[in-house]
């Protein structure tokens, strides 16, 4: 394995990070991807030096088109072969719809589904012809989860990633690649309080507030098996399962005592 890799974006921190030392415990070369270029460089030499892997990285802003063209090519020139993707970067729009200008809204779909296409695009080319692969997306229960009144679009684009990553397995399974969409409920990470809902978060019960780092490591068992959905932990399980066979009314009536933040302002 000394010249393929598990390319990760939004590693510096949350889901990204405890997904890269996952992934670094079980072997894995890393190429690690976010905004900060001191903080990647911080936690590649200390991944490098738990684990003996190879940890390289490259500061990217998803939020300029451009950045899925440029990780590639850093990967070409150094000769990495990527032979897991994981989607995992993060952007949030804490205000409401009206009130957010419509390059907020680009930039949103822009780092959430834009460059999840376009990375997945470009590296699944080497991973048809090695036939094998396997691509992670991080996506969230909020896919399934009823319309909240804030960061109105981040459930329908969830549901969009999903639908990709089923099309992804439809298209590419026969050929050795494979797609999990990763669909965690709340975690405990500096997301909420970097995207301004930190209040909103404070306010859902304990109960329902999973760590990064079990979010990861059953994300990562369940990629490197095929699976096509991941939903971790059980509660979320329960959860997902109630969101599918409630009634839409009597499951909005509970989601707004369970999590008041995402339809009360």
């Amino acid at each position: 394995m000394d010249n393929t890799y598990a390319l990760i974006t939004g590693a510096s921190s949350g889901i990204g990070l405890e997904i890269s030392n996952c992934l670094a415990k079980k072997g894995f070369n890393l190429v690690l991807t976010a905004r900060s270029k001191d903080r990647l460089n911080k936690i590649s030499k200390e991944i490098q030096s738990k684990n003996n892997v190879k940890v390289d990285f490259i500061s990217c802003d998803l939020n300029n088109k451009e950045s899925p063209f440029k990780i590639f090519d850093y990967c070409v020139s150094k000769k990495y072969e990527v032979s897991l993707l994981v989607n995992n970067a993060g952007f949030a729009n804490p205000d409401k719809f009206h009130e957010t200008s419509m390059d907020d809204e680009e930039r949103f779909i822009r780092v959430l589904a834009t460059s999840v296409i376009s990375l997945t695009k470009l590296f699944i080319k080497t991973m048809l012809e090695k036939k094998h692969g396997r691509i992670m997306i991080v996506s969230s229960v909020a896919a399934y989860a009823p319309p909240s009144s804030i960061q109105s679009l981040y459930g329908p684009i969830k549901t969009f990633m999903n639908r990709f990553s089923e099309g992804l397995n439809l298209s590419y399974n026969r050929k050795g690649i494979t797609s999990t969409a990763v669909c965690p409920g709340y975690t405990v990470t500096n997301f909420h309080t970097a995207s301004g809902v930190q209040d909103e978060m404070d306010r859902v019960p304990n109960f329902m507030k999973k760590n990064a780092k079990r979010i990861a490591e059953e994300a990562v068992e369940a990629t490197l098996r095929g699976n096509k959905i991941c939903i971790p932990t059980k509660t979320w399980k329960i959860i997902t399962f109630l969101i599918r066979i409630l009634p839409a009314a009597v499951f909005s009536v509970l989601s707004k005592s369970m999590a008041p933040g995402r339809y009360k302002k």
